[in-house]
């Protein structure tokens, strides 16, 4: 299923579990959208039997936890690879998040916490020892992330 075979029901439900999944109710969704729960309840086991919604996630204030060190690496694998290096770099301890880059050289954007530099360096030599290459390392001060405007809108009673 694309955005074209979403409906206003189902970007206000994935609106909604992108704000705040822990306490988006099906009761307050369906009464947004003048439907039922048990409707809103349907669809979100059908968005995720479709893969639509493939898990839900706490933020995690990585600092707050006693992982003061946030870092983005810029990683090259060989296009061939791009996929499984991916796979064995998210099991690499301290990686927290990869993203697969369609585009450039450094395909790979790997996201790691540590509690000290020690750490960091263990996580990058891990992740050579897997044959990546790894660019540019930069520090992350602070993460935001809000709903996709898609999808609140519906919720919010917003017209595109």
């Amino acid at each position: 299923m694309t955005l074209e075979g979403l409906d206003d029901l189902d970007r206000a439900i994935l609106g909604a579990l992108q704000r705040d999944a822990r306490h988006a109710s099906s009761g307050d969704i369906a009464a947004s959208m003048d439907v039922s729960a048990s409707t809103v309840r349907k669809r979100i086991q059908r968005l995720e039997s479709e893969g639509i919604i493939t898990g839900y996630n706490a933020t995690v204030d990585y600092e707050r936890a006693g992982y003061p060190l946030q870092v983005l690496l810029f990683c090259t694998a060989t296009i061939p690879d791009r996929e499984e290096m991916a796979d064995r770099a998210i099991a690499v301890p301290g990686v927290v998040r990869v993203q697969e880059v369609a585009t450039g050289e450094e395909n790979l954007l790997v996201t790691a916490v540590a509690e000290d530099t020690d750490e960091l360096t263990a996580i990058a030599q891990e992740l050579a020892e897997l044959g990546l290459t790894i660019g540019e390392e930069e520090l992350v001060r602070g993460d935001e992330a809000v709903a996709f405007h898609q999808f609140t809108a519906a919720i919010d009673g917003e017209s595109d």
